[in-house]
């Protein structure tokens, strides 16, 4: 797949712009369901499908041989729930081949990880993907080095390139989130990470800070505040900023939930969004198209890159004798309603 193609857009799109959920999205679409949707709803639905060039999955279609079986394996999906999407990606690029995907969770215990590949391999899989639910670079198990089953690592790496590696683009998500507020104006640009000693926490403030410089505008370690992934995180690190002597107009969040914690300090401190200060998340969740207003954030390619990861592993040809690169997946941005130019009262504050 190249990383030129534009995203392939999925159910949960169209559910959010016709603002309904996915099991509704599918009903519309499934000619044997047995639900009743009303007229106006399954119109709205068609329509936002129609406006995103939406095209439901066909029914499979049996590949000629033995069906192939293709095991996704993840660390702890009870950390972040939202991580299966990438194994919807899997399962819809093998969906009309009409090959089957099974997805496990490990629960990040060491032991049930080994006694699950151990499971997986004695039943010959015809591929094997391992998966993270933060990217991070892997330990991986030895079992997998000696697997006769391609295996490829999704948003997770290993140092020493064994495996083809796919994980987001955090970096240049992180620079363009950055870029989007300094292009609207704004040069007191705050900051709030996710926690320090995690990689994905690492890029997205590398790409902050490379957009900063690109723009000559000084970095100031005042503006950057580290929070841990949570909306409460989000709401105590906007109040410390908003007190500084010289606040932020526009403040980057790495991640939606800390972006909902400062839109409730802010909101708090009668400081209206975008007007007296912009925001952006990071990652899409769907409560990012439901805030008020609704937020410009950059959307995490779990659903791509699971696209990836089965594309990779059921190639012809799939080699494990040579250095693999790790390949990055771009952040789209996403642009709403939480981003404006600073007003002439706080851009005389910068």
């Amino acid at each position: 797949m190249s990383r030129s193609e534009p995203p392939r857009p999925t159910m949960s799109d169209v559910a959010a712009l016709a603002r309904c959920s996915q099991s509704t999205v599918s009903v519309v679409f499934n000619p044997d369901a047995t639900v009743k949707i009303s007229r106006d709803t399954r119109e709205r639905v068609l329509k936002a499908a129609a406006e995103l060039g939406y095209r439901p999955e066909r029914s499979p279609r049996a590949r000629p041989g033995p069906v192939r079986r293709i095991a996704v394996v993840f660390d702890d999906l009870t950390v972040c729930p939202e991580a299966v999407i990438a194994a919807d990606g899997v399962r819809e690029f093998t969906w009309e081949s009409g090959d089957i995907v099974s997805t496990y969770n490990c629960h990040a215990d060491a032991e049930m990880e080994a006694r699950t590949l151990a499971a997986i391999l004695r039943g010959n899989p015809a591929a094997i993907i391992y998966a993270t639910v933060h990217t991070r670079p892997v330990e991986v198990p030895r079992l997998l080095y000696e697997a006769e089953a391609p295996v490829v690592l999704l948003n997770c790496y290993a140092k020493d390139r064994a495996f083809p590696s796919v994980v987001p683009g955090d970096a240049a998500g992180g620079s363009r989130a950055t870029a989007l507020l300094v292009a609207a104006g704004h040069r007191r640009i705050a900051h709030i990470t996710g926690e320090g000693w995690m990689e994905v926490s690492k890029d997205r403030n590398r790409g902050y800070r490379e957009a900063l410089a690109t723009a000559d505008i000084p970095f100031d370690p005042a503006l950057v505040r580290e929070g841990n992934w949570q909306l409460s995180s989000g709401y105590e690190a906007t109040l410390k900023l908003m007190q500084l002597s010289r606040p932020p107009t526009a403040i980057f969040c790495s991640n939606d939930r800390m972006a909902i914690g400062c839109y409730e300090a802010l909101k708090q401190l009668r400081l209206a969004i975008p007007d007296d200060v912009s925001v952006v998340g990071f990652d899409d969740e769907e409560i990012a198209s439901h805030l008020m207003p609704k937020l410009t954030t950059l959307k995490f390619p779990r659903h791509r890159m699971g696209l990836w990861a089965a594309e990779r592993a059921l190639e012809p040809g799939h080699s494990r004798t040579d250095a693999h690169r790790i390949v990055k997946l771009e952040c789209e941005l996403i642009e709403r309603h939480s981003v404006a130019p600073p007003t002439r009262h706080t851009a005389a504050a910068e």
